[in-house]
């Protein structure tokens, strides 16, 4: 079975109230389309990373973020991510100003898994820096996860 790490984003449109915005309510709604469709295809993870930022914000929205993601197993850290997350950062594969993003990346690649699943298209899902968050993942010795939206990482239905 493949693996799926869940990154913040992720979690963030799966839960709540639909967005005003319609472009955001979009990503949720096939963010929990995903959920319900796909999500079993996969053996998904999480990182004590996800659990910290989930738990931050509106009290009653972190509650419904954490009870999402409170049976997906957690992906221990250790000093290989941390070298790898500060490497992404040196780099310029991932912003100085966002370490968070580096771990997200560094924790699913050390752990071998296959997909990561975000929203992030600033620091994480964006075309200019994935060849370069390959490159450096490579050079230390990972293969990179595949970063994917769940649009990207949805089953075609039957009839297309």
């Amino acid at each position: 079975m493949k693996t799926v790490y869940l990154e913040t984003t992720f979690v963030g449109h799966l839960t709540g109230r639909i967005h005003h915005n319609p472009v955001v309510a979009a990503r949720q709604i096939s963010t929990r389309h995903w959920w319900i469709t796909t999500r079993l295809k996969y053996r998904p993870f999480i990182s004590q990373l996800v659990l910290d930022e989930c738990a931050n914000g509106d009290p009653n929205a972190s509650i419904e973020r954490l009870e999402a993601i409170a049976k997906i197993d957690v992906l221990d850290a250790n000093l290989m991510i941390d070298q790898l997350d500060k490497s992404l950062v040196m780099n310029n594969a991932v912003p100085a100003t966002e370490p968070r993003d580096a771990f997200h990346i560094a924790i699913a690649a050390a752990h071998g898994i296959h997909y990561l699943l975000t929203w992030n298209f600033k620091h994480i899902a964006n075309a200019t820096l994935r060849q370069k968050i390959e490159d450096v993942c490579r050079y230390n010795g990972f293969e990179p996860p595949i970063i994917a939206t769940p649009d990207e990482l949805m089953e075609q239905d039957n009839d297309t």
